[in-house]
């Protein structure tokens, strides 16, 4: 009876031990997060949970149009820092100008269908420096972003990863574009 009760606790112990090690290899690459706010309403809305990929910008570069998740100096009402989810409009070396409402990088006008009621406020005009990215909330009107000196550019070494999959609500569940 011991030899038995002494080989199923083996045998537990070795799935536990597979189990803790899948789960860290799975969080080195992937990382869930739950949308606060509806400041990228239309794309994305309150409570929605994501998975992001931690890993797509340590092979690859941010480009304009992903989804990105990223920490920021400002704090929540629990005192920790706050992580926003954002577009990417312009990245490093790109000349964006926000000028009538319209968004154009390098001179050519964005199109952004994503965007609700078709309007950016702010008046920006410059060059993106080395490491930087410039991202929007889609709902511009409700979005701290990088027109906003409280967010401002975003490092690239601050981004935690790409939004891949929206998981809830389980009517919404794909990938986001």
């Amino acid at each position: 009876m011991n030899e038995k009760i002494k080989k199923e606790a083996i045998e537990w112990m070795k799935i536990i031990i597979t189990a803790l090690v899948f789960a860290f290899i799975i969080t080195q690459f992937v990382k869930p997060t739950l949308v606060r706010g509806e400041s990228m309403y239309p794309t994305l809305e309150e409570n929605d949970y994501l998975i992001i990929n931690r890993m797509a910008y340590k092979i690859g570069e941010p480009k304009q149009g992903d989804i990105i998740v990223f920490s920021t100096e400002l704090l929540q009402e629990d005192g920790n820092p706050k992580d926003l989810v954002k577009r990417v409009i312009a990245v490093e070396g790109d000349h964006i100008k926000i000028e009538d409402s319209k968004v154009y990088v390098n001179d050519n006008l964005v199109n952004e269908p994503y965007i609700h009621n078709n309007y950016t406020d702010g008046n920006i005009d410059m060059v993106i420096p080395k490491d930087k990215l410039f991202a929007m909330g889609d709902n511009r009107e409700k979005s701290l972003d990088s027109r906003y000196e409280d967010v401002g550019l975003v490092n690239e070494k601050d981004i935690m990863g790409k939004v891949m999959i929206r998981l809830f609500p389980f009517n919404h569940i794909g990938t986001i574009d």
